[in-house]
């Protein structure tokens, strides 16, 4: 198969990106349809046929065509031509809605903003392990990985999940599921997925059956009572605050997730460093039992 430096340069950018959206789809969800590329794109049901010739073309070997699906999907000798299929680079197209991964400016500032991020260290499994978890995901079907527990449990063994969202915290990603082997819902860092497999198994659990992810609880924050009027009335300023709270609501299954990321003394005596811990909460008898790792 040909590779992207070999592609003729009279594909336009715009060609591109939708090309770009094929492999990307097909690759992660397992699955494109020209309903889809039209839909994503506001462009006729043609015009998104052309596109899906054009990438055959271009790359035969990679989509066969599924009658029952009325869809293209991947297949074993897949390999990518127009996108970066890194998780890095992926993960935040999706989080974000984009349609194409690159953006037409390469390397120049595109909107002329310096942005930095810190270079914290990438914990992310391999674009394998992914796909299939997004797979397990998108077709409402079970999943069989080895996990990495902090646990003392044997680390190579199998584990059979549903899952049915993608967690981003802030500092690494998880994906919601409901475990086999515990009889419940809960969080699996993706990092610690050494091997995972989509299995032909509809999930018998959804999201609508995860009371902590489904039910929304409204989380409440003040400045830490140690700091001076100055200090606290700067962080007013600084997170909008109505009567000197901090109002959020979040899924119950997330409660933790937030207040670790927004360093919240979680203390019953708020003993915590203010400089460092800058916020209490002020209903924890309505959070705690949501999040009870999260609170010392």
């Amino acid at each position: 198969m040909e590779k992207a430096s070999k592609l003729p340069n009279e594909i336009k950018w715009a060609t591109r990106q939708r090309l770009q959206f094929i492999e990307v789809m097909a690759y992660y969800t397992g699955v494109i349809s020209r309903s889809t590329l039209a839909s994503a794109f506001g462009i006729s049901d043609p015009a998104a046929t052309k596109d899906l010739k054009l990438y055959n073309e271009l790359a035969p070997d990679n989509l066969k065509y599924n009658p029952s699906l009325f869809s293209f999907v991947p297949t074993e000798a897949f390999e990518t031509l127009f996108s970066n299929l890194d998780p890095a680079a992926v993960l935040p197209m999706i989080a974000n809605n984009l349609l194409a991964i690159d953006n037409p400016a390469n390397d120049d500032q595109l909107y002329g903003i310096t942005i930095d991020k810190l270079p914290l260290p990438t914990r992310l499994p391999g674009k394998e392990v992914l796909s299939q978890i997004m797979r397990a995901i998108r077709g409402k079907t079970q999943l069989s990985m080895v996990y990495h527990s902090l646990s003392n449990r044997e680390s190579k063994e199998q584990r059979i999940i549903e899952p049915h969202a993608i967690i981003n915290n802030g500092l690494r990603w998880h994906i919601r599921a409901y475990s086999h082997e515990t009889y419940d819902f809960r969080d699996f860092v993706l990092s610690r997925i050494a091997e995972a497999k989509m299995i032909d198994e509809s999930a018998e659990s959804s999201a609508q059956y995860d009371d902590d992810w489904m039910e929304i609880i409204s989380i409440k924050l003040k400045p830490h009572p140690q700091l001076n009027k100055k200090q606290r009335l700067t962080l007013k300023y600084d997170y909008n605050m109505i009567d000197d709270t901090i109002e959020l609501n979040v899924r119950r299954a997330l409660v933790g997730y937030v207040l670790q990321r927004m360093a919240v003394d979680t203390t019953a005596d708020h003993s915590l460093n203010p400089n460092a811990y800058q916020l209490v909460v002020v209903n924890r008898d309505e959070i705690e039992p949501f999040a009870g790792w999260a609170f010392l």
